[in-house]
């Protein structure tokens, strides 16, 4: 995706920020708009859809993580996080609330901006596939390699960007072990910015939508010594 294809919203209470953002992402090529706090995004979200949300962590009232967390359920628009918080533990955890990617506070713009054009990459294409797909079967849920998409009888199952690339990076090599070294090298290749125990958090993500029992995955196997591999039927 092209840089002036991408509606960008950025949500973050600080007016300064917000403007000096927009403005230098507008400079950028980007269409965007912007909410003061939690309740304002979730109002413009229902009537405007974007392709990448750029979300602060520390808001009064309802906090970036919860609101992440609470968007994940419905909408799979990548989602960076800012946050003046850089520790493992807290990019962890925004990991886990759903967002693609984590920034610390301080940035430097041209930082952000090149984060935001990896994650938009790293997008899956929403065009028809021009070929006949091939489909990897897994239980009840199938996964349409050309499409980059997966579907449990006929519902699609929503994947984040970050979940897409991954299952992409499985489904090259079904029956294949990767290790979380191989797994951080892809991502890296596509745009991504990662690491290795980053990566055991996605996977658990990706579990929840694949496996029938996540706690005893079936195709999205941990193989002891080696790292993880997709096992379909």
């Amino acid at each position: 995706m092209k840089a002036d294809d991408a509606h960008l919203l950025i949500v973050d209470d600080d007016e300064r920020i917000r403007g000096l953002l927009q403005k230098f992402l507008v400079r950028s090529g980007f269409l965007v708009s912007t909410a003061r706090d939690a309740s304002h995004a979730r109002r413009v979200l229902s009537g405007l859809e974007f392709d990448l949300i750029v979300l602060d962590v520390m808001m009064p009232g309802e906090d970036g993580m919860s609101l992440c967390r609470d968007l994940r359920q419905t909408i799979t628009t990548p989602i960076m996080l800012l946050t003046a918080k850089g520790d493992t533990d807290d990019r962890i955890n925004g990991l886990e609330a759903g967002a693609d990617d984590y920034l610390a506070k301080p940035f430097e713009p041209k930082e952000l901006l090149l984060r935001i054009n990896a994650i938009l990459r790293r997008v899956p294409d929403t065009e028809p596939a021009t070929v006949a797909p091939t489909v990897l079967n897994l239980g009840s849920i199938r996964y349409d390699i050309g499409r980059g998409e997966m579907w449990q009888g006929d519902d699609l199952v929503r994947l984040t960007a970050t979940e897409s690339q991954l299952m992409r990076i499985f489904s090259s090599a079904p029956g294949e072990a990767m290790s979380r070294a191989r797994l951080v090298e892809e991502l890296s290749r596509s745009g991504g910015q990662t690491q290795e125990r980053a990566v055991d958090v996605q996977i658990t993500r990706l579990r929840r939508k694949i496996e029938a029992d996540p706690k005893q995955p079936r195709y999205l196997q941990t193989v002891r010594g080696a790292g993880y591999m997709l096992a379909p039927d």
